[in-house]
């Protein structure tokens, strides 16, 4: 089965590059000849995105061999076809894939010819029995040596059984070997693999830095108010009648103030309305606690995964205390919405710009967070502003 697989992938590969070729060629011909009647530069800018699809198409491919490779294209930051066409002129995936269009539309022909060299001298011997019985008993082998009598040609088969052997085994061989620089020019490149690696074991770190937070907070916050608590409902358990209404009403304040930190805490953890409600409402309830006007736009009509909501709702509660913080921005505004299996997350701000990822600040904690569930976070912070902090995240 694996070295059906790969004659599979090398023979379909034939057809692809050869509408590679006629496409990319063609309509750049089209766009040459168009430049004086000023349609020419259109065809041009849509050349340059022919990679895009030729890479999905290389993706799915690349499953007859069993290797995977994902896309390492992201999602526009809002709808609409300029949005789209801005995203992919700007992403280096995009070049990647144009290269690998011409290098492969060129290099097809080579499939070709070593497809036809090793599979023919097997073939032409496994089918010599049959070719002798339509053909007078004589059989020619690659047009050159020229076999009499049905044994004769019977007694080539077992040579092509072994010949043909030997072709798939070759085959297989250069088909991995052809498959690796596929997957480097149309997936995801390696060292973003290996930053995900770094990226989470940060996050463990983070995680535990977050567990020890709580742990300080319960004991010099929650912990502290419960013990005044019961320190005065013993002074009330002893203390003069006349004394008792003050002493229970301080025990009850106490026990509010307890109450309210504890509250405080869960936020932090993991808000009720989130569980409850959705992202949306969520967004929608960060937005009306923090000092600055926001405006949330985020309305999918389906709950997502736990792990997503959770992601999001905490990044843009993060990018929204930065801003607040450190942006001395006058307004925000949220967007969430659901395309193509991915949650985008946009907050925008109109204050003085300059953030960007550095190692161990709160931007790059949120990027670790985000990779973690397979996302990726980007910041577009130019000096003067604004700022702009995308989050994309998988979500079925």
């Amino acid at each position: 089965m694996r070295y059906a697989r790969s004659l599979l992938w090398l023979a379909t590969g034939v057809p692809v590059g050869a509408a590679l070729l006629v496409s990319w060629v063609g309509l750049l011909a089209l766009g040459l000849a168009g430049l004086p009647l000023l349609i020419g530069l259109p065809i041009l800018m849509g050349v340059a995105l022919l990679g895009v699809p030729a890479g999905a198409v290389e993706r799915r491919r690349l499953r007859l061999l069993g290797a995977t490779a994902d896309d390492p294209h992201g999602e526009p930051d809002r709808p609409g076809l300029r949005a789209w066409l801005g995203c992919r002129y700007r992403e280096p995936a995009t070049w990647r894939e144009l290269g690998y269009l011409v290098a492969f539309s060129l290099f097809w022909p080579v499939d070709l010819l070593l497809l036809g060299c090793v599979l023919g001298l097997p073939l032409s011997l496994l089918t010599a029995p049959l070719v002798a019985a339509v053909n007078d008993g004589e059989v020619k082998i690659l047009k050159t040596v020229l076999l009499t009598g049905q044994v004769t040609a019977w007694a080539a088969v077992p040579a092509g059984i072994f010949g043909l052997a030997v072709a798939l085994y070759l085959l297989d061989l250069y088909a991995r070997l052809r498959a690796a620089p596929v997957q480097a020019l149309v997936g995801r490149r390696a060292h973003d693999v290996r930053e995900l690696v770094r990226s989470r074991a940060r996050l463990v770190d983070a995680f535990d830095t977050e567990r020890r937070r709580i742990e300080r907070d319960l004991h010099d916050g929650t912990q502290q108010r419960l013990v005044a608590l019961g320190m005065t409902l013993g002074l009330a358990r002893v203390a003069d009648p006349a004394e008792l209404p003050t002493l229970v009403a301080k025990a009850h304040d106490e026990a509010g103030q307890a109450l309210t930190e504890l509250q405080e805490l869960i936020q932090g953890i993991h808000p009720r309305i989130l569980t409850d409600r959705g992202l949306p409402a969520a967004l929608a309830s960060l937005a009306d606690r923090t000092p600055i006007p926001v405006t949330v736009a985020a309305d999918f009509g389906v709950r997502l995964p736990a792990a997503v909501e959770a992601c999001a709702y905490f990044v843009v509660s993060e990018a929204l205390t930065n801003v607040v913080k450190h942006s001395g921005a006058f307004a925000a505004r949220v967007s969430a919405r659901v395309a193509r299996g991915l949650l985008v997350v946009t907050v925008h701000d109109d204050g003085t710009g300059g953030a960007f990822l550095r190692p161990g600040g709160g931007l790059a904690g949120l990027s670790d967070r985000v990779t973690a569930v397979g996302g990726r976070l980007t910041v577009d912070s130019p000096s003067g502003g604004p700022t702009v902090v995308r989050v994309e995240l998988p979500c079925g």
